[in-house]
């Protein structure tokens, strides 16, 4: 009994030890919407927030009223923010094109880095950025809002478990009406359909999150190559790129379908895989299934229904602190990791080329 309270007593310390020593954040930009998600975590205890960098101060003055931002930590420079307030990290709430002058100042200070999916607009940006965390030491994380999802946990030890037998096939569907649609704020608008500060339309946006998703369920392995479809389907939402996309990963024993849409009636983010004895499917963050086929069309179902993440897995900012805390590691080609992140960068390269010359495109 005496050993059992011991352990209790250590294993709440280590719980409590990343909230016993909050990260310093600096923010850098205020036009991404999910930057909302970080401005509405009012009760996390792992990171306080010491300073903002955004230029446009009509967001500024709408975010301010909002939450409720104190003006001392408000900034119109990244770098003057950097300097003054000295954060442990900065997370990136702007364009993706931003993402490398981001980590451009932030790596030789020896500050930590988080940024919005995906990467990088392009393998050049990529490339510069890994250089860049490699040298000076620092963390290089991206945020996806699907690395969070239980769902998706049980489905990967599902599968590495061999439950529907070896994979053949991985479908995965991201998207919705539309970012004007659906009513994004205008400073997200204007970069999201730019295709240099975005990178793309849907292909980048949505595209992104079934790269990510491929490469972790492969461990790391890339796609022998990519042929990709694009269309415009909302000429009038939409003028400068595509919203519609279709990328189809080869690799040498499976195929990945990844469908990125602006033009869901319905939004969605869900993802199936197939393999020789049947099928699993998330089919949003906490709802699971499995089919095991027993006939040609019959099957035996088992329904799963995951409440959320165990901490600090269930917040993008609680899994950063505890990055930088040493309380956990970034393991190799998980979700979040740079590894697995210059694959999907990767691949939407490969993607963008594809959908423009109508060919197939082969990595190395």
């Amino acid at each position: 009994m005496r050993s059992l309270i011991t352990y209790l007593i250590l294993l709440l310390g280590v719980t409590n030890l990343v909230a016993q020593n909050p990260i310093k954040i600096g923010v850098a930009g205020m036009t991404h919407g999910h930057v909302h998600g970080l401005l509405g975590d009012k009760n996390n205890k792992d990171i306080v927030i010491v300073g903002i960098a955004e230029s446009n101060t009509e967001l500024v003055d709408r975010y301010q009223k909002m939450y409720g931002i104190d003006q001392s930590i408000m900034y119109s420079d990244l770098e003057e923010m950097l300097d003054k307030t000295k954060p442990d990290a900065v997370l990136g709430f702007g364009n993706i094109y931003d993402h490398l002058k981001i980590v451009e100042l932030c790596a030789p200070r020896g500050i930590h880095v988080m940024v919005e999916k995906p990467l990088a607009v392009n393998m050049d940006h990529a490339k510069k950025m890994k250089a860049l965390a490699d040298k000076y030491k620092i963390e290089l994380l991206t945020n996806y809002e699907t690395t969070w999802y239980g769902s998706h946990e049980k489905l990967y030890e599902e599968v590495q478990k061999g439950a529907v037998g070896e994979v053949k096939k991985v479908m995965v569907n991201d998207g919705h009406k539309g970012p004007k649609k659906i009513g994004v704020e205008k400073e997200f608008l204007s970069w999201l359909t730019d295709p240099k500060l975005n990178g793309g339309g849907a292909i980048i946006d949505f595209g992104c999150y079934g790269a990510n998703l491929m490469t972790w369920l492969n461990k790391g392995e890339k796609p022998l190559s990519v042929t990709a479809v694009t269309s415009q389907l909302q000429k009038e939402n939409n003028p400068n790129v595509d919203d519609e996309s279709i990328i189809i990963l080869k690799y040498k024993d499976q195929v990945g379908v990844v469908q990125g849409s602006w033009n869901w009636p319905i939004g969605r983010k869900d993802m199936e895989v197939y393999g020789e004895k049947g099928v699993i499917t998330a089919e949003n963050h906490q709802d699971v299934n499995i089919k095991i086929s027993t006939g040609y069309n019959t099957y035996d179902r088992e329904d799963f229904h995951i409440k959320e993440r165990s901490y600090p897995y269930n917040n993008p900012f609680s899994y950063f602190a505890a990055i930088i805390n040493k309380e956990i590691k970034v393991t190799p080609y998980n979700l979040s990791s740079l590894e697995n992140n210059m694959i999907v960068v990767e691949i939407l390269d490969a993607a963008r080329k594809s959908a423009k010359s109508h060919k197939e495109i082969k990595l190395n």
